[in-house]
């Protein structure tokens, strides 16, 4: 469990309600990933949502030809992770944690059943988290013309 006011603190939470960030805090635990550490893979079940209280995690794809190519990066005060909201409920990506991470980790079944049972917190929830992933396919598409720019 985590209280309303740590959640309060990081900006994907900020100017929510007290009612959602209990909610919130309701499925959540703190959790510690150490540098270097999967917060998650490819193709595992995608059980859980994370919110970064400190460090960095970067966001990877496999390259065809060796290696991981990073998407993009989350800092504290951001979120990682919204495969959990889309059946079959899978990881598209993975995240790694660059630095030792300190981080919010949410139940995924516990916020599925919430936002079901709350629409008024799930429409909160699934408006930000739809940002972050606007911002994200952004960061993506940037990060791809710049490895895979057209020739001039």
């Amino acid at each position: 469990m985590t209280s309303t006011t740590v959640l309060a603190e990081l900006d994907f939470f900020a100017d929510l309600d007290d009612d959602v960030l209990a909610r919130m805090a309701g499925c959540g635990q703190g959790t510690h990933i150490a540098a270097g550490a999967f917060l998650f893979e490819q193709g595992q079940a995608a059980d859980a949502f994370y919110a970064v209280r400190d460090g960095r995690v970067a966001i990877e794809v496999h390259d065809p030809r060796g290696g991981r190519i990073v998407i993009d990066t989350v800092e504290a005060g951001d979120v990682v992770g919204w495969s959990w909201l889309v059946p079959p409920y899978r990881w598209l990506f993975d995240a790694r944690a660059v630095t030792a991470v300190e981080a919010i980790m949410f139940d995924a079944d516990c916020l599925r059943q919430k936002c079901v049972t709350d629409p008024t917190f799930g429409y909160a929830l699934l408006q930000r988290i739809t940002w972050v992933m606007h911002e994200r396919m952004q960061a993506a598409r940037v990060r791809l013309l710049d490895l895979y720019g057209s020739p001039r």
